[in-house]
């Protein structure tokens, strides 16, 4: 079959990795745990996920599937997972994500949105697609990955016979700015959007990626986020799936972490904050160590400071945990290591100067603007803030996407176009650059608090109070009292050994470490939450809007300089 060289393809870098190195392990998949403690596990070899995406690939666009038709993939990772979507990238379909996690109702409504054309997903998936009715107007083409019931269409083995059929397939001639993919945002600062994705777009992410942490083909990834997954075939990395539930990275197994990335050597790993804050607790104790891991990439949220440096403590001292920064709208946008985060900015976050995301990519072009909630058509250089003002974080590059599918307003209020006609995309994050260029992160946008005599943005105030021992992560939010006036509180979650404190003596010990930060007088008093609401994606954006819903009307334990 042609590999279709000369293509621009994100999966045009999967020919080329068959025939560098045709029998080194693509991907690993744990079939089973043995009674002896050890996991079973299945693989393709890069030849083998090359053969197999191709048979798929020939079959889909016989059955209908091709170049620009919207295909929504709901597939758990597995080895089929990977040769469908290299598979749907190579005859130019574009594949619709959304995760699972982020509920019935806004899944369907994620689904009406992409308006897909076809529907591959495993048994369960179409179970629900036909009870709840997702996409029922616009789909044509069913693919079904295990049994299928009684909804039609084909299985996963038809396609890969209708593909056997075709010997002479060659991929689909798509161009660097065909839609390669939509990917629906977590929905943890609102609702869950397309963001649509071009060929060109992964490309670049790939090359960011690829040079900013010198990845080298023929590293072994251990992956706890599925989507990042799908870079290691096009940057020549061995994929080792983990066994876990990827909806609650935070629960994660540590103990099974651990077995795979000593058995396979592993030498790179993606985890979110939450999964390495519960990974290196329990690596601590035992005084774990893992001389393969060459580096850790952790992304979603900041990392606090705490669990970079315990991780650290399981690595080579040459090891490096990097944390870039970024969104699924412009990923990578700047990168920082723990190094440089432990040695040089975290005392500077404990004073409440906000979180240091390093220095841009090279390939990002980052600006700071005026804050506004309104639509900026055109780009203009006044509107840039002077070095060390908060401000708008706001960026430009090849890993830009162009906008929302199907959401016009949402991609006016994201993107400026810039001055040489080129998209720019809005962070809705807030931050400044200092002197030496480096980006510090000081909250989303949308997480300001409307008071009487205007906004504030209480982020830098929350990094204080969590450094309190106590202290798991905070929040502070502006629940609505019954006279109508807005009252900031900062709610805590406890450290799990600490839930039994008292939240007099926490009010107090809270007050003395914040007290001489500008903003503390603006807070009335502590709350404490069991367990606070965060994004299904990575366990670790914080779900404000429930904790303010939450918060109004109780009793919270006022501070002595705040409001009673």
């Amino acid at each position: 079959m042609n590999s279709g060289a000369g293509v621009t393809n994100i999966a045009g870098t999967l020919p080329a990795m068959a025939l560098a190195q045709p029998d080194v392990p693509a991907i690993y998949y744990p079939e089973r745990r043995n009674a002896d403690g050890t996991t079973t596990y299945s693989n393709y070899t890069y030849a083998e996920l090359e053969t197999q995406s191709n048979r798929i690939a020939a079959g889909l666009e016989a059955a209908g599937i091709r170049r620009g038709v919207r295909t929504v993939l709901m597939v758990t990772p597995s080895l089929e997972f990977f040769a469908l979507t290299f598979a749907l990238f190579k005859v130019g379909a574009v594949p619709v994500m959304v995760d699972p996690g982020i509920g019935v109702k806004n899944l369907g409504l994620c689904l009406a949105e992409a308006a897909p054309e076809a529907f591959v997903g495993i048994t369960k998936a179409h179970v629900a697609r036909v009870i709840l009715g997702w996409a029922r107007k616009t789909l044509r083409t069913l693919v079904t990955v295990g049994p299928r019931l009684f909804w039609g269409g084909h299985t996963l083995e038809q396609i890969k016979a209708l593909g056997d059929q075709n010997p002479g397939w060659t991929m689909a001639a798509t161009d660097p700015s065909d839609h390669a993919a939509i990917l629906f945002t977590s929905g943890s600062t609102g609702p869950s959007k397309g963001v649509i994705y071009t060929h060109a777009n992964f490309l670049a992410q790939v090359e960011a990626i690829r040079n900013l942490y010198d990845i080298r083909p023929g590293e072994i990834d251990l992956p706890t986020f599925p989507l990042f997954a799908l870079f290691d075939p096009a940057l020549g990395m061995t994929t080792v799936i983990p066994q876990m539930d990827f909806t609650r990275p935070a629960a994660a197994n540590p103990e099974l972490l651990a077995q795979a990335i000593k058995q396979f050597g592993v030498t790179n790993m993606f985890g979110s904050p939450a999964l390495l804050n519960t990974f290196s607790r329990w690596t601590e104790p035992r005084n774990e160590q893992f001389p393969t891991l060459r580096r850790i990439i952790s992304a979603g949220a900041p990392v606090p400071s705490a669990v970079l440096e315990r991780m650290s403590r399981a690595l080579d001292p040459a090891a490096r945990i990097h944390t870039p920064y970024g969104a699924t709208e412009s990923l990578p946008v700047a990168t920082i290591h723990h190094r440089t985060v432990l040695d040089e900015t975290a005392a500077l976050t404990a004073q409440g100067r906000g979180v240091c995301v390093g220095q841009p990519v090279p390939t990002i072009r980052l600006d700071v603007i005026r804050i506004t909630d309104e639509p900026i058509e055109q780009w203009s250089d006044d509107l840039r803030v002077p070095t060390g003002q908060i401000g708008e974080i706001v960026v430009r590059g090849e890993v830009v996407t162009q906008g929302y599918f199907g959401r016009d307003k949402a991609t006016r209020l994201a993107k400026i176009r810039g001055p040489a006609g080129e998209v720019m995309h809005r962070m809705g994050d807030v931050g400044y650059l200092d002197e030496s260029g480096r980006v510090w992160f000081c909250g989303r946008k949308g997480h300001r608090v409307t008071l009487a005599d205007g906004t504030v943005l209480f982020s830098s105030l929350e990094d204080i109070f969590n450094q309190h021992a106590a202290v798991y992560r905070s929040a502070i939010v502006g629940p609505v009292g019954s006279d109508g006036a807005v009252t900031p509180v900062v709610i805590v979650e406890l450290e799990a050994a600490q839930r039994g404190a008292d939240p007099t003596k926490l009010a107090v010990e809270l007050w003395a470490l914040a007290s001489a930060h500008p903003l503390a007088s603006r807070v009335a008093g502590v709350l404490v939450h069991p367990a606070f609401p965060v994004d299904i994606r990575h366990n670790a954006k914080i779900g404000r809007e429930k904790l303010t819903v939450w918060a109004t009307g109780r009793r919270f334990t006022p501070f002595a300089g705040g409001k009673a």
